[in-house]
């Protein structure tokens, strides 16, 4: 059958365009493998959390995800390493607490989450504990309060680092509850945990998983936890929030993205994050790492990333921390 010239120049010219790439047209995603930057080294909690989510999402994205650690300056390493990235969802980042205090901690550095990061999805939301040597004479948040405020200047609080959110969490405590104790920052939660131990320090406020085994020991005391209501983990020891109202302190982890990522790749990444954490092999996970699911939209984590960031100004200004 012949055809005619017409015809076969419009024909000819559609399957020109169908090769070409065009201007606008989004790529299958993702095309190559997905790095997921962590701020801590290999085998930290937040590390072993990032590889349980990466094992689990890689098949639904049919790419695998590379754990990429970036340890260092309070997690502006590895924030500066996703920042500047192409936004093409090939480069992510673990978001965690330190990425919002570090808006105001520090104060001279031009790259933040808040303006550089886009919320993909938040992942979960961790307990700390407050917890004392079991020979302390406080068998209660309100009996330390009290303790404290009559021994003025003489206890010491512990924390596995200056300006993280062990210490922030402890100064938040302070603020809310006026005592006055000495902050002693150790290298690491383990040290940490040994110094309330020998009875070098008074008073500790860490994540939990860093504390159940001590407490399952009967080596360490909680007094209360720090989310806003008991844990499961623990469903004999109170709220802090009881004792003192308002008072909130969890270790959550997140995703982000390079600005400039489309929409759709991170509706896509979100929808897929929110979809294995209702994975019962996943939530069997988390559980045994001491850790709760913690899901919601894009604009759901972007919100919460402002209100933490609004929070942690507050302790860092009153602690007056500052780094350069």
């Amino acid at each position: 059958m012949q055809m005619s010239r017409r015809r076969f120049l419009t024909i000819a010219s559609g399957v020109a365009i169908a090769s070409v790439p065009q201007v606008g047209r989004t790529q299958a995603y993702p095309s190559r493998p997905i790095t997921l930057v962590v701020f801590v080294p290999p085998g930290g909690s937040p590390d072993i959390l990032a590889r349980v989510i990466a094992q689990a999402l890689s098949p639904r994205l049919g790419q695998p995800i590379v754990i990429d650690n970036r340890p260092g300056a309070g997690g502006n390493l590895a924030l500066q390493a996703v920042a500047r990235a192409p936004a093409n969802g090939h480069t992510l980042l673990l978001v965690a607490t330190p990425h919002v205090v570090n808006v105001t901690l520090y104060e001279k550095q031009h790259i933040n989450v808040l303006k550089d990061i886009v919320p993909v999805a938040s992942i979960d939301d961790d307990a700390f504990a407050m917890v004392v040597n079991p020979s302390s004479p406080a068998k209660t948040v309100a009996e330390f309060v009290a303790h404290a405020k009559a021994n003025p200047g003489k206890l010491n609080m512990a924390s596995s680092g200056a300006g993280n959110l062990s210490h922030l969490a402890g100064e938040l405590f302070r603020m809310m509850t006026g005592i006055q104790v000495v902050h002693v920052p150790y290298r690491g939660a383990p040290a940490a945990n040994t110094s309330l131990m020998t009875g070098e320090t008074h008073v500790l406020f860490n994540a939990l998983p860093s504390v159940m085994p001590l407490l399952k020991d009967g080596k360490l005391r909680a007094l209360g936890v720090t989310t806003a209501n008991r844990v499961k983990f623990l469903p004999d020891v109170p709220a802090v929030a009881e004792t003192v109202p308002g008072y909130v302190v969890t270790g959550w982890l997140g995703i982000g993205a390079p600005k400039g990522t489309s929409p759709e790749i991170v509706n896509r990444l979100n929808n897929e994050v929110n979809t294995v954490l209702a994975d019962p092999a996943v939530l069997a996970r988390l559980e045994r790492l001491g850790s709760e699911p913690f899901t919601g939209s894009p604009a759901d984590f972007g919100t919460f990333l402002a209100k933490e960031t609004e929070k942690w100004a507050k302790v860092v200004k009153f602690a007056d921390l500052k780094v350069e």
